[in-house]
């Protein structure tokens, strides 16, 4: 049991333009950070409008514009999710790649973020800019 969200996040959200065609996508890609479905908005005309990820808490959703026009990037906008380690960082890649995601970063250290990151940065078969992190507590300098 969890006694309070860990985020300073309540939830972000991201448009996509085909429900199952990202469904297939975010599944196996979130389960390689520990996250899974939480919430599912379905409505009687439209089926399935709205999916949350999370690890305990509905924090990352996918959904259709509310509005019916086509889904769209946001400039300069990205999710950044937590990877538990440097492995996991690798396998949101991979699984990243092997589910219709296109390489926006291979996984490795950025310099400029500071040497306890270890990340990488993929797009989503919306064009969705998402990042796996891992930050190595023990390079952190106080």
């Amino acid at each position: 049991m969890v006694d309070e969200n860990p985020s300073i996040v309540s939830h972000v959200s991201v448009g996509v333009s085909d429900m199952q065609k990202a469904l297939a996508f975010y599944d196996p890609v979130m389960a390689t950070i520990g996250a899974s479905r939480k919430a599912t908005i379905n409505l009687p005309d439209l089926g399935v409008v709205a999916v949350a990820y999370g690890k305990h808490f509905p924090e990352f959703w996918i959904q259709l514009p509310s509005n019916e026009q086509p889904a769209s990037v946001g400039n300069g906008q990205h999710i950044g999710f937590t990877a538990s380690d440097k492995d996991c960082v690798h396998q949101f890649h991979a699984v990243a790649l092997q589910h219709g995601g296109t390489d926006n970063g291979t996984p490795g250290p950025r310099p400029d973020y500071g040497d306890p990151y270890y990340g990488c940065f993929v797009l989503d078969p919306d064009g969705n800019k998402i990042e796996a992190t891992y930050w190595d507590v023990s390079l952190v300098q106080e």
